[in-house]
């Protein structure tokens, strides 16, 4: 009998997996899912930098003005009129080279 353990322990705050609802083929599958999931997702944020904008000047913003209400906030800040302007400035300078960390 081979040892079904997860390679990982579960998430904190989660139930412990239920070793005995996928069989060894749904688990190598689902692994694989998983695997190339995050290899997808990396080649996207690579080829998308805007987000890495995105999420660094609104955790930027939300360490400056601190808001009470942080789900007002970000709702507020994705959708002001502005945003694409500001994407635009971001893509600008780091073409130009001239974009600060």
């Amino acid at each position: 009998m081979t040892d079904r353990r997860p390679p990982v322990p579960p998430p904190h705050g989660m139930e412990g997996y239920d070793l005995g609802a996928l069989d060894q083929e749904q688990q190598d599958r689902l692994w694989n899912f998983k695997i190339n999931s995050r290899i997808a997702n990396e080649y996207y944020l690579r080829d998308h930098p805007e987000v890495e904008w995105l999420l660094s000047d609104f955790l930027r913003s939300v360490l400056l003005k601190r808001p009470e209400d942080i789900r007002v906030f970000a709702s507020e800040y994705y959708t002001d009129a502005k945003l694409p302007e500001m994407i635009q400035n971001m893509r600008k300078e780091s073409s130009d080279g001239t974009a600060q960390n």
